[in-house]
C-alpha cells in the first residue's frame, strides 16, 4: 500500500511544508549569487552609503541611502529573490490545496504569495538608476500598504470559511 500526501500525519506534512521553502530559499540565494557579479561587494556598499536623511518636508528622518540611484545592482538582485519567493509560494499553495493543508496554513501561503510578488513588483517599478530619495521613502510606503493587503486577504481567506 503506497502512502500519498493526504494519509500522512499533519505534523509531518506541515514539516514537508516547511523543509521544501527552507531548501529553496538557499537554492534561490544561491543562484543569484551565483548570477549576479560581486553581488556580496555590491551589498556591503548599499550599507556603507546609509545615512539619516529627512523625509521629503515632513522634518522626519529616517535611514535611506545617500545615493539610491547607485544601486541598481542590487535592487535587480532584491527583485529576482522577490519572484522567486512569490514563485515558490504558488508550489506551496498548490501542494497545501492537493493535500488538504489547514486552511489557517493555506491562507497564510496565499498572503505570503501576495507580498512577494507584490515587492517585486514595486522593486522593480521604483528601485532602479533613477530612484531619488523621495521615490525610496514612496517604496517603503508601497511595501507597508503590501503588508496590510496581505493580512486582508489572510483574513478574507479565513472569514470565507466560516
Amino acid at each position: 500500500m503506497s502512502k500519498n500526501s493526504s494519509t500522512l500525519p499533519l505534523e509531518r506534512r506541515e514539516g514537508i511544508f516547511t523543509a521544501i521553502p527552507l531548501g529553496a530559499f538557499f537554492i534561490l540565494v544561491g543562484v543569484i549569487f551565483a548570477t549576479t557579479p560581486n553581488l556580496f561587494e555590491k551589498i556591503i556598499a548599499f550599507f556603507r552609503n546609509f545615512d539619516i536623511v529627512e523625509v521629503s518636508g515632513t522634518g522626519i528622518f529616517l535611514p535611506a541611502p545617500k545615493s539610491p540611484w547607485a544601486h541598481s545592482t542590487v535592487y535587480s538582485a532584491a527583485a529576482q529573490f522577490s519572484f522567486g519567493l512569490g514563485i515558490l509560494q504558488i508550489l506551496i499553495l498548490a501542494l497545501r490545496l492537493v493535500a488538504r493543508s489547514a486552511l489557517n496554513k493555506t491562507a497564510e501561503t496565499t498572503s505570503n504569495l501576495v507580498f512577494w510578488f507584490g515587492t517585486g513588483y514595486l522593486v522593480n517599478m521604483l528601485l532602479n538608476e533613477t530612484t531619488t530619495i523621495r521615490i525610496w521613502f514612496a517604496f517603503w510606503a508601497g511595501i507597508l500598504v503590501l503588508i496590510g493587503i496581505s493580512m486582508i486577504i489572510r483574513a478574507m481567506i479565513l472569514l470565507a470559511r466560516r
